[in-house]
């Protein structure tokens, strides 16, 4: 297997070693907020967020839809606290509408990844879960070690060499 076949295995992989995903929104004066939200994530890469309507980055969400997200190794099996491997990515939300058969898909599967608190988040009526497309993304592993996701094909990764990381920053 090639060093880029293991990278790209371990991205395939990535989003199953944390429950939860960093999300920053903005809101209508343009003032970032940072928070997190346990998610499930589909074959596309979707990614799904049950949250309360009355949480910060729900109402960003329904302001203004793009939001960033980025799952983080633990800190404490990070070999090196500088270059923790991440992925993150650019996503536009889109609201589930309550009780439709996408919505109750998407709450089994958050019940079978994280128990009995989603019965009763099922019950609290300000829930809502947003689907959250990703248009493109990064997946780092170490220093110099970056890789590019577009939303052309959210499967593949292609490393980021000295003159794209000037391009993109």
């Amino acid at each position: 297997m090639s060093q880029l076949e293991n990278i790209q295995a371990e991205y395939e992989k990535f989003t199953e070693e944390v429950e939860s995903v960093i999300i920053s929104t903005v809101n209508a004066q343009a003032i970032p907020n940072a928070s997190y939200a346990p998610f499930v994530i589909d074959d596309s890469k979707n990614i799904y967020i049950y949250v309360s309507g009355l949480s910060t980055h729900t109402k960003n969400l329904y302001v203004n839809p793009h939001v960033s997200v980025l799952f983080i190794e633990d800190e404490a099996k990070s070999n090196l606290i500088f270059a923790r491997r991440r992925l993150s990515f650019d996503c536009t939300a889109t609201l589930i509408e309550r009780e439709t058969d996408k919505w109750n898909q998407i709450v089994e599967q958050f019940q079978g990844r994280f128990g009995e608190i989603i019965e009763v988040l099922r019950g609290l009526s300000d829930f809502r879960i947003f689907q959250l497309t990703p248009s493109e993304g990064r997946f780092v592993v170490g220093f110099g070690a970056a890789y590019h996701i577009s939303g052309d094909n959210l499967h593949q990764l292609v490393q980021i060499t000295g003159d794209a990381d000037k391009k993109q920053g």
